[in-house]
């Protein structure tokens, strides 16, 4: 295989067509404001799509989740037990609020949040007098987690949920579409997401009144009079109208995306799957089903060098992979502030061995062919 002239990027935005009509809408209509009918329209979409009877679009997912947990009024002290094996978007809001992160490991058979440890960290953090305000559950590479157990073990204690969906829009579990699974819902449109707005981000809730609280904070909580009166601390936070008119474009080649992702994963499982020493992230539960937003594996090190040195030779050839998520609990921020970790060892096992594959949906057939047969060739020996 040559040196590609182009970079091959892990996940880059795949544009539909229609994205500029609705922008030009947008220009048209002189709406250029952080409001307008495009903010609404992608809104209504994003409800009719998920199931879910309300929706605000923000700034980024990790905007949504901000205000998700303004919504839940957590306070300075307050516990907010999270994954470990995720992206820091998903807990710094929780830093924001001044609360405090509690971090649970992950099952083997999802990579996903462990129900038992979450069910152990609320009782060992209740016994030690901490008022536990959320639980933030995520669907990692968009794979779902165990949304029944989660929620169950929730419920038990009387602790709402936090659908991070940031990786899963597209995703389901028992016929029901990631981002309707929790309490509340979090989308992304990063970039490098299954679609994108270029940013962006969406809170779905089931409550009117919190709807409207998010968008209020979203706006600097500008109470309602004829000039500008604050009552309560606001933030800067709502999606643009051009924005949001990609967001809608996008919307149009959702379900085009979402097939080729696991057509995409498909492909690599042909090739990669016979070969020992590779493992595939699967739908390990009944009524799962992924996006596939990124295909990753986990590499046997006795047969394939460390990740990290099979990055640098695929940055040879000018294409772009990506080591698993560094668990929360040994991010230097966080061990500096003494979060407590239940469990732990898989999700590190998970990023010493893991690697993400080129997964974007304007890949052809041959190249993914290509990137299998180097990875394959990284083998020892």
């Amino acid at each position: 295989m040559k040196r590609l002239d182009s970079r091959l990027f892990l996940s880059p935005p795949h544009m539909g067509g229609t994205e500029k009509e609705y922008v030009a809408q947008a220009f048209a209509s002189n709406y250029i404001a952080p409001l307008g009918p495009m903010t609404v329209e992608f809104e209504k979409r994003l409800c009719d799509y998920s199931g879910m009877p309300y929706c605000g679009v923000f700034a980024s997912g990790t905007a949504a989740i901000h205000l998700a947990l303004m919504c839940l009024d957590v306070q300075p002290g307050d516990r907010v037990i999270c994954p470990s094996f995720t992206f820091c978007g998903t807990v710094n809001p929780v830093i924001y609020c001044g609360a405090v992160p509690v971090f649970v490991d992950s099952e083997k058979e999802s990579w996903n949040m462990d129900p038992d440890l979450l069910e152990e960290a609320i009782v060992n953090e209740t016994a030690a007098n901490h008022r536990i305000a959320a639980v933030i559950a995520v669907h990692m590479y968009g794979m779902p987690y165990q949304v029944d157990r989660i929620n169950t073990v929730a419920r038990k204690y009387d602790i709402p949920v936090i659908e991070d969906a940031a990786e899963a829009l597209g995703s389901s579990y028992q016929g029901c579409k990631a981002g309707s699974l929790g309490d509340y819902g979090i989308y992304s449109f990063n970039g490098n997401k299954i679609i994108t707005s270029s940013g962006g981000g969406a809170l779905l809730t089931k409550s009117a009144d919190d709807a409207k609280r998010a968008v209020f904070l979203s706006t600097q909580a500008r109470d309602p009079k004829p000039y500008y009166e604050h009552s309560v601390i606001g933030y800067n936070y709502r999606m643009s109208n051009i924005v949001a008119a990609v967001g809608c474009g996008q919307m149009d080649v959702l379900e085009e995306r979402v097939r080729r992702r696991r057509q995409i994963n498909q492909i690599y499982r042909r090739f990669l799957e016979p070969v020992e020493g590779i493992v595939f992230q699967n739908e390990s539960f009944p009524g799962v089903y992924s996006n596939y937003w990124l295909t990753t594996v986990l590499l046997d090190q006795n047969i394939f060098p460390e990740p990290e040195i099979i990055r640098q030779k695929f940055e040879e050839y000018n294409i772009e992979t990506r080591a698993l998520w560094k668990p929360l609990h040994l991010q230097p921020v966080f061990r500096k502030m003494g979060c407590r970790v239940y469990g732990g060892k898989v999700c590190e096992e998970l990023f010493t061995d893991g690697l993400c594959l080129p997964s974007g949906t304007a890949i052809d057939d041959q190249l993914l062919g290509d990137v299998a047969d180097l990875l394959i060739s990284c083998k020892k020996g």
